[in-house]
């Protein structure tokens, strides 16, 4: 179990690490915003699939946890 622990939790940093920053790329990039400065599908998509791997990261901490305590 200390093995998919270690993966769960490896996972979880990964996601957090890797996701916010690519946000912020995202963010600034010309097709995030239409000429009146609101957000496109561009933007809006991004942002709904970091949050989804952002939610894996949290339910892998979780199941970690939960697979050391097992």
């Amino acid at each position: 179990m200390t093995l998919l622990a270690v993966l769960l939790f490896l996972n979880a940093a990964f996601n957090v690490l890797v996701w916010p920053t690519f946000y912020r790329r995202v963010a600034k990039d010309s097709r995030a915003h239409d000429a009146q400065g609101k957000a496109t599908r561009f933007l809006i998509v991004h942002a709904v699939l970091i949050g989804i791997a952002l939610t894996l990261a949290a339910a892998s901490v979780i199941a970690g946890i939960a697979a050391l305590v097992v």
